[in-house]
């Protein structure tokens, strides 16, 4: 029987927690205090001991964060949440506030009509947080000051901070040296004016030294602070016991300092030492004075931009993950209606694919959502919420592999016996949007903002949407989640090739079912076409992903010649790719998988 989605927070989460919190506000003449979901390097992911807001409000979330008041508790999030906050916080003491249409300060205008204090923890806030926060209040009587972390001194056992040692990323995958990317880096300071700047982001600092690390679950980074100097050294701020064995690595431009020395290294410095207003902590401009200035983080963009051997090796690591991936849906398929719960296509996907020796893990929780749990977009499986697969249901598998070579991120949606045909309606206007981003050619110097709208554009037309971005860039063996590139309608980052991103359109209707198909695609120069204007710098993707779309919930009526011609030479691109990969019968049903339409 269907068991469904209905989490709610642990006896020991909501008011006994919260009344300690608001004890502690109230010891401190605070009305209230901010909670986010973020840790002092202000990556998406955090480790166990910064799980503050899951620890106080129950929510999971990986975006969100908790503005707790004397009588309010408001747990703010985005569009990709609004099912799953309700399932995970108790709605009588915590307020779900979709955000950002409705913001943090006028939230506070109306709860706090008198004025008040707001704490927060300037660690986990970036300042252009802040600053937008302020300017929202202003005339409102409501200040923001800075204040100890409340929750840690409440959260009695709360984890250690992380300290398992890194390890180097071999130059045959990193494809540069870090000495080579410091000395690059370090130029382009130079040539801005900048003496130095700091690199809080754990992405951008492994990038940088080429190491990785596992301080980060499902995320192949290792925490800490550096200062890269336009003379191209480092100072690197970390605990010894993490790269104890990584000296000879790092060679004589890399000083390796303990953390707690951070702060003392920031007074000391000549400026302008550039910082990040929207990845840097606040604690950091604070201290910084000055002598701060503001710019992009350095790392970002070289870091999006990846090499020839970055992408090589993210092309074969997907080719390897593409056949983990058939070899499950040949199994999947064999299984009848109901015989399957979601924890069970969790565990065998994820045996498939450590089938492969060079899976380090996987790079996020698998999503295995059936019927209605596929419309809570980030949905977890647990205990309470495992649920069979039942006639009739989709089925939304998200999932990907962090390999030495690449970071996979896939998404298919499989029909569970018979499908309505709404659904299939619905999986095929997700489809089309899917093709068109596929197929596009666009001018050098668009970004996110100027493409997203294609991929939502069938979904449109029928008065349907979804409430994600379009797409998200991915790191090579790094964070599945890697800015500044995205597909969204709130991007400005213009595509350069060598960028990496996902296209995964969906649909979701809450309470019944949730589609969602996505594949990844490198941006890379395209070429002229005949009668074309040969003058016009054009980009292109791409596709690295080859794992079929499940045919049966397409509607051949719906689609164009152009899309079908798309889709059937995708198909035998995969047949040819992964077919020698897999075993016997995983390649016959690969077969029937690819046939055309």
């Amino acid at each position: 029987m269907f068991q469904t989605f209905n989490v709610t927070a642990r006896p020991e989460q909501g008011p006994p927690r919260l009344a300690e919190l608001r004890a502690q506000m109230a010891a401190e003449n605070l009305d209230g205090f901010l909670v986010p979901r973020a840790d002092a390097h202000q990556g998406e992911y955090v480790p166990a001991h910064d799980e503050r807001l899951a620890w106080l409000t129950g929510f999971t979330g990986s975006a969100g964060f908790c503005a707790a008041l004397a009588d309010k508790a408001g747990v703010f999030i985005d569009g990709r949440y609004r099912t799953q906050v309700k399932a995970q916080v108790e709605t009588a003491v915590f307020t779900p506030v979709p955000w950002p249409e409705i913001s943090l300060a006028s939230w506070l205008r109306e709860v706090l009509p008198e004025g008040g204090t707001v704490g927060y923890d300037a660690w986990l806030h970036t300042p252009s947080q802040i600053r937008d926060i302020e300017t929202g209040l202003r005339g409102s009587g409501i200040r923001m000051v800075q204040s100890d972390n409340l929750v840690d001194r409440i959260w009695s056992d709360q984890p250690a901070p992380p300290m398992q040692p890194a390890k180097v990323h071999p130059l045959e995958f990193a494809g540069e040296s870090h000495t080579d990317k410091i000395t690059r880096l370090a130029d382009d300071l130079k040539n801005a004016g900048d003496m130095a700047a700091i690199i809080n982001l754990s992405d951008s600092l492994c990038w940088l030294l080429n190491i990785r690390g596992s301080d980060v679950p499902r995320n192949p980074v290792v925490r800490g602070f550096a200062v890269l100097r336009s003379d191209a050294t480092v100072d690197l701020f970390i605990a010894e016991e993490k790269i104890a064995d990584l000296r000879d690595h790092f060679g004589d431009g890399v000083r390796v300092h303990a953390p707690d020395a951070f702060l003392t290294a920031l007074d000391d410095l000549e400026g302008p030492v550039r910082y990040d207003p929207d990845t840097a902590p606040r604690a950091v401009a604070d201290r910084l004075g000055e002598r701060g200035v503001e710019g992009p983080e350095p790392c970002l963009l070289p870091k999006a931009c990846k090499n020839s051997a970055e992408i090589e090796g993210s092309a074969q690591a997907h080719l390897r993950d593409a056949a983990a991936m058939v070899e499950l849906l040949s199994w999947l398929d064999a299984q009848d209606p109901g015989s399957l719960t979601e924890t069970d296509v969790v565990t065998r996907l994820e045996a498939c694919r450590r089938m492969d020796n060079a899976l380090q893990d996987i790079s996020f929780d698998t999503i295995a959502g059936t019927g209605p749990h596929g419309a809570i977009m980030h949905y977890r499986v647990t205990e309470e919420t495992d649920s069979l697969l039942e006639n009739g249901h989709l089925l939304v598998l998200d999932s990907g592999g962090q390999y030495l070579d690449g970071t996979t991120d896939i998404t298919r949606t499989i029909p569970i016996g018979s499908v309505g045909d709404e659904e299939k309606r619905a999986f095929t206007r997700v489809l089309q949007g899917m093709i068109a981003v596929s197929r596009l050619r666009w001018p050098r110097g668009l970004s996110g903002r100027d493409l997203e709208a294609i991929g939502r554009a069938p979904l449109w037309m029928a008065g349907q949407d979804f409430d994600h971005g379009l797409g998200h860039g991915v790191g090579a063996y790094l964070n599945v989640h890697e800015g500044p590139q995205r597909l969204s309608r709130i991007n400005t980052v213009p595509f350069r090739p060598g960028m990496i991103l996902s296209n995964e359109p969906g649909y979701y209707r809450e309470g019944a079912f949730g589609i969602r198909i996505e594949n990844l695609l490198v941006v890379e120069d395209a070429p002229d076409l005949p009668g074309g204007d040969n003058h016009r710098d054009m980009l292109r993707w791409r596709t690295l992903t080859f794992v079929p779309i499940d045919r049966r919930l397409v509607v051949p009526a719906l689609l164009s010649a152009g899309e079908r011609e798309w889709l059937d030479t995708y198909h035998r691109q995969v047949l040819d790719l992964i077919g020698p990969r897999v075993g016997e019968t995983a390649r016959e049903w690969l077969a029937g998988a690819c046939a055309p339409l």
